[in-house]
């Protein structure tokens, strides 16, 4: 091997690595048992503590207006989805005023608690502008209640408080908030994850059809070649010419013995702790037979596994293909690198011993430009029209990178 304008090989780290229900879910930290929980206890405090209730006259009206109340709060449970925003706009209207009116009717007790809770909840519910504009109708309902004394509600409750009911908005807007924050960061985690998914599924269909590629590129040249040695063999035989089936015969086993060659190369380049691109390439020229073939030109480093396994197979095409159409012919490869690309290039000279007739796949080439053009790059293959060389084959792989 011959080293052109030597330089310390240096090594470049590889580059960085680059995957549902409508309805909204529980978001983390928000346990609805305990918006339950509050809830409950709310109405249990209430049932014990406001008065009068009866089923008459004043207590009859507190009885049914803590029940609507109690209703309204109770609702504050339900799953936004399965609520229209009018109906709980309509709801939760309603409950405010069924609140103001619990104050101004019953005498004693925490019919404000409420007004407290429901002003919160409208927060959370609806959007930021009709959640102001309603919790500031609670609480002017509620002041005007109690400033004016619009019923036989407890007169020691004083209007300051009445109008403050409507500042639990504040509190729901900012859990809306976080909640949506959450939701969003959560729905982005996902639909990277599903990216992912979908990158990792596309890169395994990839890596089958480049699988594909090198077993077929190994059985087509072969096994075309082994068949046309046995049909030839098996027409001899009614010949009886035993000289000329015998060498059918050696034929074919030295086309088996190629391509078992040629399957180990494959699966070493398939393996991922394939060898550096430079000690491969050096032991798979040397393995064809030709010593002393490799040029190396420029700084040499070390390439990604991708692009090494593409130019190892390129190489082991256009060397299959030089021992079977000109046998006997010197091979030189070259490999250059550059700051920007990696080229790869192998001619052979003319036949030197008699080229034994053989068919191809027809494959070859292609399957050579579907591997650079993969990595982004380019190939050509043709006659050497010039040179010491004239008559000859080339094949040049040009990757950038």
């Amino acid at each position: 091997m011959r080293y052109v304008l030597p330089v310390p090989a240096t090594e470049n780290p590889p580059p960085p690595s680059p995957g549902a229900d409508p309805r909204p879910g529980p978001v983390p930290g928000q346990d609805p048992r305990v918006q339950w929980g509050l809830s409950l206890a709310v109405v249990a405090v209430g049932a014990l503590t406001i008065r009068p209730m009866g089923f008459s006259g004043q207590g009859l009206a507190v009885a049914l207006l803590f029940v609507l109340n109690s209703a309204a709060l109770l609702a504050r449970g339900v799953p936004e989805n399965r609520v229209p925003p009018r109906v709980a706009l309509t709801w939760l209207t309603s409950g405010i005023v069924a609140a103001a009116a619990l104050i101004g009717v019953s005498g004693t007790g925490t019919s404000y608690l409420f007004a407290f809770f429901l002003a919160g909840h409208i927060g959370y519910r609806l959007e930021t502008g009709r959640a102001l504009a309603l919790a500031a109708t609670c609480s002017l309902l509620c002041a005007g209640v109690l400033y004016f004394h619009l019923g036989p509600g407890d007169p020691e409750l004083p209007w300051v408080l009445g109008l403050a009911t409507g500042v639990p908005v504040v509190v729901g807007i900012l859990n809306r908030t976080q909640r949506q924050a959450v939701r969003s960061a959560l729905s982005a985690a996902e639909s990277a994850e599903r990216a992912a998914r979908a990158e990792a599924r596309t890169a395994v269909l990839t890596e089958r059809g480049r699988i594909a590629r090198d077993v077929h590129d190994v059985l087509a040249h072969s096994l075309a070649g082994i068949n046309m040695q046995l049909e030839l063999a098996d027409a001899l035989l009614d010949t009886g010419d035993l000289e000329k089936v015998r060498e059918a015969n050696n034929k074919a086993h030295g086309l088996v013995k190629e391509s078992l060659k040629q399957a180990q190369w494959t699966v070493h380049a398939l393996r991922e702790d394939a060898l550096p691109l430079l000690e491969s390439l050096t032991a798979m020229v040397e393995s064809s037979g030709h010593h002393d073939a490799l040029t190396v030109t420029g700084p040499v480093r070390e390439a990604p596994a991708q692009v090494t396994q593409n130019l190892l197979r390129i190489a082991q095409e256009a060397l299959t293909n030089a021992a079977r159409h000109a046998p006997g012919g010197r091979v030189e490869v070259e490999l250059t690198f550059t700051a920007a690309s990696i080229t790869l290039r192998i001619r052979n000279r003319p036949a030197t011993r008699a080229v034994t007739p053989g068919v191809g796949s027809g494959m070859g080439l292609i399957g050579m430009r579907e591997r650079v053009a993969l990595l982004g790059g380019s190939v050509g293959a043709g006659p050497v029209t010039e040179g010491q060389d004239q008559g000859g084959w080339q094949v040049e792989a040009v990757i950038p990178g």
